[in-house]
């Protein structure tokens, strides 16, 4: 879909921004990471609550991608731990959402679209998937503009049909938490006010947590702002183009 005002076709319940002092559902508790002696995160304490659009930004391997897999347990830290909580009992897992960088996608690997989009619901050993799960598909494919390539595999796609492809997934389940890896890239200006779009209405009942190097937009939808370089600092200032802001009058 090109209209960047076309209403969100998923159905949410609730409404308004969603509240930045909601429980705690991740926390960090000293977490380190450290490959061949280098010290990527350095002794990282962070709780993101439930609610929260936090914005991560920071300079190219200052270890942002490295601290959203060790949020999402794809990567093991070398010291601390992470923890999942739902009303406020720890718990294993969470219902995350996850888009990732280009780069960290296999294209040569043979899935379609179509099955790439709904391996996002699929759940257990087997793969199972709801009842609901056309209806979710047919959503999710409308939302990010991706009905003409569906029969492709990942591998004929542009940059840009390939990070559409990957958000529908990652929005597809309607997870509690929503984790963003660079979405801007290689998308067209048309798509790019559309995931602004996106991210607005989603903000209203989901937790989202974005890495972006372009915040000119997104430090408005966010309600916390951390600059990621090894280690962290959450930043005040109203707008956040460069690493290093703590000004509140920025």
């Amino acid at each position: 879909m090109n209209n960047p005002s076309l209403t969100l076709p998923l159905t949410y319940p609730g409404g308004g921004m969603a509240s930045a002092e909601g429980a705690t559902i991740i926390s960090l508790e000293d977490v380190s990471v450290a490959y061949d002696r280098k010290t990527v995160l350095d002794h990282i304490g962070l709780s993101v609550h439930k609610g929260d659009f936090m914005a991560i930004t920071g300079p190219n391997g200052g270890g942002k991608t490295t601290l959203l897999r060790v949020m999402l347990r794809l990567l093991k830290p070398t010291s601390g731990r992470v923890v999942y909580y739902s009303d406020s009992r720890e718990v294993n897992r969470l219902p995350i959402g996850y888009l990732p960088q280009k780069s960290m996608i296999d294209t040569k690997f043979p899935i379609s679209v179509r099955e790439t989009v709904m391996s996002g619901l699929a759940r257990g050993f087997f793969g199972r998937l709801p009842g609901d799960a056309g209806e979710k598909f047919d959503a999710a494919v409308e939302l990010c503009g991706i009905g003409e390539y569906l029969h492709k595999g990942v591998g004929e796609l542009s940059g840009g049909q390939l990070q559409r492809t990957l958000l529908a997934r990652a929005v597809i389940s309607d997870p509690e938490v929503l984790v963003l890896d660079e979405p801007l890239s290689y998308v067209d200006k048309q798509f790019e006010h559309r995931i602004y779009s996106i991210m607005e209405q989603l903000s209203r009942r989901t937790t989202i947590i974005l890495v972006s190097h372009e915040m000119s937009v997104i430090s408005g939808m966010a309600n916390r702002h951390l600059i990621v370089d090894h280690g962290i600092t959450e930043c005040h200032a109203l707008h956040h183009y460069i690493p290093g802001c703590d000004d509140p009058d920025k």
